[in-house]
C-alpha cells in the first residue's frame, strides 16, 4: 500500500473512530483546523498537502447532523480546491436517509438531496455502511461501497452462543437484513409486523414465526428512541421469548432511549461505534459497544488498491 499517497482526514462528528481506523492502516490523521466564526459558520482548512493524493474523510453525519455533514461538504470542497487526485467520503452513518421516497403529498426526498449535494461538492466515491434504504445507492452517480456490520455483530453473538436462538427482524423492511444474520448463525427466522402511527411513534401488531421458548434476537439497522425496540421486546415475550437480547449498527438513541433500554426486559443491545457514544450511555449496563474501524480500514485499503471489497461481505 502506498502509504504516502493515501491521506485520512476527519471532522469532529467521530474523531475517535478515524483515529482507530488510522491506526489500523499505520498512517498518521491529517491535519486540519475544524471551527466556528463567531456566527456559527464552520471555519476549515486542510494544513497539509494533499496534492494528487488519494484522500478519505471520516465523518458520520450523525447528531447535530445539519452541522457535520457542512463540515463534510467543505473539507471535501477543500480537498477538491487542494488538487487532491480522488475525494472519498467514509460515511458509517448516513444522515437524512429515512426519507428515500415520496410516501406523501408534499414532502422532499432528503436522502437524494444529500446525496447530489455529496457529489457536489466534490465525492469521487462514497464508502458507507448499512444505509437505512439500500437503494439510496442508486441516488449517487458515481461508485458507493455499501459495507455491512453484520460481520462484527455476527462474530459477537456466536462467541455468546446463545441458546435455542431465532433471529427476528422488527419490520417487513428488515428481512433482508435478519435472514442474514439467520444464514450465518443457521438459526430460525421470526418478522414483527409493526405499523408506524406517527414519525417516531410505531404500534406492534402481530409475531409472525414461533418464538416460543426461544432466546430472540432483534436485528435492525438504527436504534432511535427505542420505542419500537422495546414494544417488540415485550411482544416476543408476551408470545413466549425465553429471552430477548438485540443488535443494531447505529445507535442514534436519541430522546429517552437509553432510559427505556434500562427499564426494559431486554438482555442486552449491541450496537457499533458508527456514532460516537458517550460514557454515560454504556454506564447503563445493558449496551455493549463493539469497533468498525477494522471492517473501514479494510475497505479503504481495497479502495485505495483497487482490489475487491466484496470479500467484506463474506
Amino acid at each position: 500500500m502506498d502509504r504516502d499517497r493515501l491521506k485520512i482526514f476527519c471532522g469532529t462528528a467521530n474523531p475517535p473512530l478515524a483515529r482507530e481506523i488510522c491506526s489500523a492502516l499505520g498512517v498518521p490523521l491529517g491535519q486540519s483546523i475544524v471551527d466556528r466564526f463567531s456566527d456559527g459558520e464552520v471555519h476549515l482548512q486542510i494544513l497539509e498537502n494533499v496534492r494528487g493524493a488519494d484522500v478519505f474523510v471520516v465523518q458520520p453525519t450523525s447528531h447535530p447532523v445539519d452541522k457535520h455533514l457542512m463540515e463534510l461538504l467543505l473539507m471535501m470542497d477543500a480537498l477538491k480546491r487542494a488538487s487532491a487526485r480522488r475525494i472519498t467520503p467514509v460515511i458509517p452513518y448516513f444522515g437524512y436517509s429515512r426519507q428515500d421516497r415520496k410516501d406523501r403529498p408534499r414532502v422532499p426526498i432528503s436522502s437524494k438531496l444529500v446525496s447530489d449535494l455529496i457529489m457536489v461538492a466534490g465525492a469521487d466515491r462514497v464508502l458507507t455502511m448499512d444505509l437505512h434504504a439500500p437503494q439510496i445507492q442508486g441516488f449517487f452517480r458515481i461508485p458507493v461501497d455499501h459495507l455491512l456490520a453484520a460481520p462484527v455483530l455476527v462474530d459477537y453473538f456466536q462467541q455468546l452462543n446463545l441458546p435455542n436462538l431465532i433471529i427476528v427482524a422488527p419490520d417487513a423492511g428488515g428481512v433482508e437484513r435478519a435472514r442474514f444474520f439467520a444464514k450465518k448463525m443457521n438459526s430460525g427466522l421470526a418478522i414483527v409486523d409493526k405499523r408506524r402511527v406517527d414519525i417516531d411513534v410505531s404500534e406492534v401488531m402481530h409475531v409472525i414465526g414461533d418464538v416460543q421458548g426461544r432466546t430472540a434476537l432483534v436485528v435492525d439497522d438504527i436504534i432511535d428512541t427505542a420505542g419500537t425496540l422495546v414494544k417488540t421486546s415485550e411482544a416476543l415475550l408476551k408470545h413466549g421469548a425465553a429471552a430477548v437480547y438485540a443488535c443494531c449498527t447505529h445507535p442514534v438513541l436519541s430522546g429517552p432511549a437509553v432510559e427505556r433500554i434500562c427499564k426494559s426486559d431486554i438482555v442486552r443491545v449491541v450496537v457499533t461505534n458508527s456514532i460516537p457514544i458517550s460514557d454515560t450511555v454504556t454506564g447503563c449496563g445493558r449496551i455493549v459497544v463493539l469497533s468498525i474501524a477494522d471492517l473501514l480500514a479494510r475497505a479503504i485499503q481495497s479502495i485505495h488498491e483497487e482490489t475487491s471489497v466484496s470479500t467484506l461481505f463474506i
